[in-house]
């Protein structure tokens, strides 16, 4: 779940005045000027910082840089030396922790916030998230549910529960709540409608609507020009398509800011893809290389360094030692599923059917989950329940990244072509 989203809750109610005069500066860069101008005149006043605070997450989020946490962190600071246990400066700490993935010191703060203020919509949204991340899907459901009953039809509470809806499955409706919340969203909010379309156009691809998925992220695009998360999901619409050279477009425009190790390794493969094999072994040698140096921290790219050493180094221990660190910090779908196909690269297929049984258990519908279910089932013998698994991948997205694999193996299983 990604908690930045939330703040646009915030950020009607503290955006200045002329915000859609002003095209060269963003949604957050505007916020972070009028409070830098509030301060001049009233530098005493705590709340001007817990404001700064908001807007420093969110113009990481809008750039891709992280440096943006660390000032938010001195901002927090600044406030709570001006008014000690102040609510908003703890909010917004909570709301800074989940934005560093330290999802279980955030829910210990969110829950104390909680019990001052049982009814402060986004702490619920805040706890909500850790939940999730925690693998504590029915909490999470809960928390997420009290959002909805505080304010009905309320921003933060709609996407939330679209993250949610995602987890569970329900594609048809976690499309329907990023609609909603798109609805209401202001349209000077800019980067907040880049974000909500890009994670339309996410679901979207994910479940084989290639066209429509770029439809959206072009309007992503045309709302905040050259977005790096829209950059990225296209590029991954346009190797489904094929369209390799595309995507390296996209992807080499994308990283020329603030490159992170997830765009250099969807680079890596876009290179790859197009016979450019010098180019890819640099990249995916970046990629290892930068999400090594962060896989100790709670905010990383271990899920996607164990699928790079368990498809393409080919290194499976190494895979299982990332996977186990990660499931120290979290224990959601994805990490569950992660941690399950580095215990298959390794041959212990018994314990990686019970990790994968788990994340299946969630509801989540997805080519790749799949997949991973038929190849661990097929290790084990279970050849009619890897089918079903491998049958499942094809369906839902004919055009994913595991489709040829998926094929490959459906054939293999059932000795006919599919």
């Amino acid at each position: 779940m990604n908690r930045f989203a939330l703040a646009i809750f915030l950020a009607v109610s503290v955006s200045p005045a002329g915000a859609a005069e002003t095209p060269s500066l963003s949604p957050a860069e505007l916020r972070i000027e009028a409070v830098h101008n509030a301060l001049q005149n009233e530098p005493s006043r705590y709340q001007s910082y817990d404001e700064l605070a908001e807007a420093f997450v969110r113009r990481a989020r809008e750039t891709g840089d992280k440096s943006y946490y660390e000032q938010a962190h001195q901002a927090i600071e600044n406030s709570l030396k001006l008014k000690p246990d102040n609510f908003e400066a703890e909010q917004a700490r909570v709301d800074l922790l989940l934005s560093e993935h330290k999802f279980g010191d955030a829910l210990e703060e969110a829950q104390e916030l909680n019990h001052r203020m049982p009814d402060a919509i986004l702490v619920w949204g805040y706890m909500a998230e850790s939940h999730a991340a925690l693998g504590e899907y029915q909490k999470a459901e809960q928390a997420a549910q009290w959002m909805m009953d505080l304010r009905p039809g309320n921003i933060p509470a709609y996407l939330t529960g679209a993250t949610l809806r995602e987890d569970w499955g329900d594609i048809d409706g976690a499309e329907e709540f990023f609609s909603k919340a798109l609805q209401q969203t202001p349209p000077f909010e800019t980067e907040e409608t880049a974000w909500i379309l890009t994670r339309i156009g996410r679901l979207l691809r994910r479940s084989g609507r290639t066209e429509d998925a770029a439809a959206q992220l072009q309007k992503a695009l045309k709302a905040f020009p050259d977005y790096y998360l829209s950059l990225e999901e296209l590029a991954e619409v346009r190797m489904a398509e094929h369209r390799y050279a595309d995507a390296v477009e996209l992807l080499e425009k994308r990283n020329r800011t603030f490159p992170t190790p997830l765009s250099q390794l969807l680079a890596a493969q876009a290179y790859e893809r197009s016979d450019r094999p010098a180019d890819a072994a640099q990249m995916y040698a970046k990629f290892e290389q930068d999400a090594r140096t962060q896989a100790g921290l709670s905010d990383n790219y271990n899920v996607d360094l164990i699928a790079y050493y368990v498809e393409h180094a080919h290194q499976p221990r190494e895979a299982l030692r990332i996977a186990r660190l990660e499931m120290e910090n979290r224990h959601d779908v994805w990490t569950l599923d992660a941690y399950a196909w580095a215990l298959y690269a390794n041959g212990q297929y018994a314990e990686a059917r019970l990790q994968i049984q788990k994340a299946l258990a969630v509801g989540t519908r997805d080519a790749v989950l799949y997949y991973h279910a038929g190849a661990i089932d097929r290790a084990l013998g279970k050849k009619e329940e890897a089918r079903l698994y491998l049958r499942k991948s094809l369906e839902f997205n004919p055009t994913s990244e595991v489709s040829e694999a998926a094929r490959r193996a459906a054939v293999e299983s059932s000795g006919s072509d599919t």
